[in-house]
């Protein structure tokens, strides 16, 4: 925290944190500090993906896929309970590349943005492996941040220019996933997206093995 103003917590996709722990974070940190949340898997991710096996549920049929049940539902309850704790302005949801743009799946979709509550919270929507035209209806209709990473495409929709939300996953562009340290080069090239984007907030998160020193590497650029 005393390097940087934000942070995203991955840990909350796996399984949710107790509420107890959530606010003592929120206490411990400066009042200006920004927390932005990744979503529960439930709301996402169905009972096959291997991602549940660092969770402590066991999930039925009734998880994921943004389908219109009770457990769907209750994921994104205790998901925006947390982002209430921490006083987060954004919650990330990110979707399973099993997860295709179907007609039912984006049924699915604009069901549930629909009809949740959203409490104020900003969501970013991280869809892999849909097309341009599906991803910009949806966030466009639904007033959704599109989350890329920009070494691989730059977002489609940013609530008009005032949001962008990036997600760096590995090397550009993201051949080699995760286990990678970003160049200098490369840091230079993520500058350049940075300037030249006509948006007024931009949240640029590492998710690469090195991610901490690329990460103070690259506020240094920015100074």
């Amino acid at each position: 925290m005393k390097e940087f103003n934000v942070v995203e917590l991955q840990s909350t996709f796996y399984r949710i944190p107790r509420l107890t722990t959530v606010k003592k974070w929120r206490e411990n940190s400066p009042s200006n500090f920004i927390f932005t949340v990744k979503a529960f898997q439930g709301i996402t991710h169905p009972r096959d993906s291997p991602t549940w096996r660092k969770s402590r549920i066991r999930p039925n049929q009734n998880y994921g896929e943004f389908k219109p049940t009770e457990e769907v539902y209750e994921s994104w309850r205790a998901t925006k309970q947390v982002c209430e704790a921490l006083s987060a302005p954004i919650v990330i949801i990110q979707t399973p590349q099993t997860f295709k743009d179907t007609p039912e799946n984006q049924k699915n979709v604009e069901s549930f943005f629909t009809t949740i509550d959203r409490g104020g919270l900003l969501i970013g929507l991280e869809p892999r492996g849909w097309e341009k035209e599906s991803i910009l209806k949806i966030c466009k209709t639904l007033d959704l941040i599109h989350v890329t990473d920009p070494f691989m495409s730059i977002p489609l929709y940013t609530l008009n220019g005032k949001v962008a939300y990036f997600r760096l996953h590995g090397s550009p562009p993201g051949r080699r996933m995760y286990s990678y340290k970003y160049t200098d080069d490369n840091l230079q090239t993520l500058k350049k997206i940075v300037k030249e984007s006509n948006t007024e907030q931009i949240f640029v998160m590492f998710n690469n093995v090195t991610m901490y020193e690329d990460a103070k590497r690259f506020i240094k650029l920015l100074i």
